[in-house]
């Protein structure tokens, strides 16, 4: 059988139950909304990150600076610990959490490099962010999209040969419609 066989089957002998997903159209309406709302945020942020750029000061004294590290380290070791959790446990969450991780590690050495004073600080920030935070970023982002593309080739949803950018949310009601071409 080929790879194309090998889905169509696998979508027929293991039909999504009822009621798991919202109807068709529902589906699409949220989509529709997420969108728009999406677009909505990129649209108000262009001008305040150019207002910000413009009108904050070069120097600021911060309150409650020691709470807000104190604060972000705890978040991020709460997810680190759901990622390890989930991974071990072997979970779908495991995604979702190794990425959200992935993504505070990368904020963290933005914030530690550009908040360290010069000297001894910044030369500890930039080989903390560059021999840790960002490899380990690296895996805990690459880690889980090669995971999810494996699930999605293992059940079928499509061919080894779709790159993750090309891969489809899966819709059932619309695959027979929808494949994806190679490349």
């Amino acid at each position: 059988m080929t790879p194309a066989e090998r889905r169509d089957l696998i979508l027929r002998l293991a039909p999504v139950p009822a009621g798991l997903l919202p109807a068709p159209r529902t589906m699409e309406r949220i989509r529709r909304w997420r969108l728009a709302l999406m677009l909505a945020c990129v649209a108000a942020l262009i001008p305040w990150t150019v207002y910000l750029a413009i009108t904050l000061p070069s120097h600021y004294e911060a309150r409650n600076w020691v709470a807000t590290w104190v604060g972000f380290d705890v978040i991020l070791l709460a997810m680190l610990v759901a990622t390890a959790v989930f991974g071990w446990r072997r979970r779908l969450l495991l995604f979702p959490a190794a990425f959200a991780s992935g993504v505070l590690l990368v904020c963290d050495a933005w914030f530690d490099v550009l908040t360290s004073q010069r000297g001894a600080d910044l030369v500890q920030a930039l080989l903390t962010a560059f021999l840790g935070e960002l490899p380990l970023a690296f895996i805990l982002i690459a880690g889980p999209l090669r995971l999810l593309r494996y699930v999605a080739i293992r059940n079928g949803l499509v061919g080894a040969d779709v790159p993750m950018w090309r891969m489809p949310i899966p819709m059932p009601e619309l695959w027979p419609q929808r494949r994806i071409p190679p490349g």
